[in-house]
C-alpha cells in the first residue's frame, strides 16, 4: 500500500509543482505499460449484453414465467419443481445454434399475432429426466447421462410440457398483450431449425430446473425482431397510470358505498334511571323535550346529519328532509 501525505508533504508537493521542480509530463520511454490506453468516445459506447435497456423490463416477464412454469411443472408431474433464472443475454442467432450439438429438445413457438416466433430449448440433461418423471422412475434413481438424441417417441412423451410452457408465457404476456403462443413443431437437431436469419440477434434467457436431484437447464430464445414491437409496452410495465388505475382510497370509498346503516327520525329523547324504567306500566305518560313545530333530527347511525318533517306518502308514513346539519 502506497503512503498516504501529510499536509506538510502535499504543500511541499504542490509549491514544487508551481516551481517546476516536479515534472508533469511522463515520457514515452519511462511510460509503464498501465497507462497505455486507447481513446474512447462515451457517447458512443455500448454495454456488452445491452439487451436490458433496448428492452426494458423484459427481466420482470421471464421471472413471472419462472413462478408459473415451476407451478405447472409441479402440479402436472406431482414433484416440486424451483425454476430460477440464470442469465438472459443476446447472440447471434447462428452461433447460438451451432453450441447446440446435442440440444435435447427444441420447440419452434408460434407467437400470434406477433409476426415471429420463438424457440423453447431443453437441455439434454432435463430433457431425459422429464422423461423419467413422466414415466414414473424413483426419485432416488440417478439421473440418466445419455449422449444421444432424444428419439421421436421421447419428443412426443416431452409435448405436454412445452405445451404447458407455452399457455405460461401467454399468460406472463398477458399484462402486455393477448398473445396465442403454441407449439409448431419439436426437434431434436439445431440445423433443422431455423426461424430468422443466420445473422440476426436474439434474446436468450437461461433457466435453471430444479427436481430434488434432479437439474437442467432451459432456453427461451426470442428474436429481436419478435419483442421489438413491444418495447414501449415494456417500458411501460411499472408505471402506474392514475387515469385506468384505481387507488386504494377509490376501492375503499366504493366499497364503503354498499355498507348498510341505521337511520332514524327522532322526535324527541327522553332519559329516565333505572329504577323508573323498572317501574314503568301500561298508561304512564312521560313528557319528551320535543317542540311539534320544530323539524325531527335525522340520525344516521346515531350521528346528526340531516332535519325533516312528519307526514305521510302512498298511504305510508314519511319524512320529508328539509335540511342538512352542518
Amino acid at each position: 500500500m502506497e503512503p498516504v501525505l501529510n499536509k506538510k508533504e502535499i504543500a511541499a508537493l504542490i509549491k514544487a509543482i508551481k516551481d517546476g521542480s516536479v515534472a508533469l509530463d511522463i515520457d514515452d520511454g519511462e511510460q509503464s505499460p498501465f497507462l497505455e490506453c486507447s481513446p474512447v468516445n462515451l457517447f458512443q459506447m455500448e454495454k456488452a449484453d445491452s439487451e436490458q435497456f433496448r428492452i426494458p423490463n423484459f427481466d420482470i416477464i421471464l421471472d413471472l414465467f419462472c413462478r408459473m412454469y415451476s407451478t405447472s411443472l409441479t402440479n402436472q408431474l406431482q414433484r416440486t419443481f424451483s425454476i430460477t433464472r440464470t442469465a438472459l443475454e443476446t447472440h447471434e442467432f447462428e452461433k447460438f445454434m451451432a453450441g447446440k450439438t446435442v440440444p435435447g429438445a427444441i420447440g419452434i413457438l408460434d407467437m400470434s399475432p406477433l409476426k415471429t416466433g420463438a424457440l423453447i430449448i431443453f437441455d439434454p440433461k432435463l430433457s431425459f429426466s422429464m422423461i423419467e418423471i413422466m414415466l414414473g422412475a424413483s426419485s432416488e434413481l440417478d439421473t440418466l447421462h445419455l449422449d444421444r438424441r432424444l428419439t421421436t417417441i421421447e419428443l412426443t412423451i416431452l409435448k405436454t410440457l412445452v405445451d404447458d410452457a407455452c399457455t405460461d408465457i401467454n399468460k406472463s404476456f398477458a399484462q402486455l398483450l393477448e398473445l396465442n403462443t403454441t407449439l409448431t413443431k419439436l426437434e431434436n437437431n439445431a440445423r433443422l431449425v431455423s426461424i430468422v436469419e443466420p445473422d440476426s440477434e436474439v434474446i436468450v434467457g437461461t433457466f435453471l430446473v430444479k427436481a430434488g436431484e434432479h437439474s437442467g437447464e432451459i432456453h427461451l430464445v426470442f428474436p429481436f425482431v419478435t419483442l421489438e414491437p413491444l418495447r414501449e409496452l415494456l417500458r411501460e410495465l411499472l408505471s402506474v397510470s392514475t387515469a385506468n388505475t384505481s387507488t386504494w382510497q377509490e376501492i375503499i370509498e366504493d366499497e364503503i358505498k354498499d355498507v348498510p346503516a341505521t337511520i332514524v327520525a327522532q322526535s324527541g329523547k327522553l332519559s329516565l334511571t333505572i329504577e323508573q324504567i323498572l317501574h314503568m306500566k301500561e298508561g304512564d305518560i312521560f313528557d319528551i323535550d320535543y317542540d311539534p313545530n320544530t323539524p325531527l333530527k335525522v340520525l344516521v347511525e346515531e350521528q346528526l346529519k340531516y332535519f325533516a318533517i312528519p307526514g305521510t306518502h302512498n298511504g305510508k308514513k314519511a319524512i320529508s328532509l328539509t335540511g342538512v346539519y352542518k
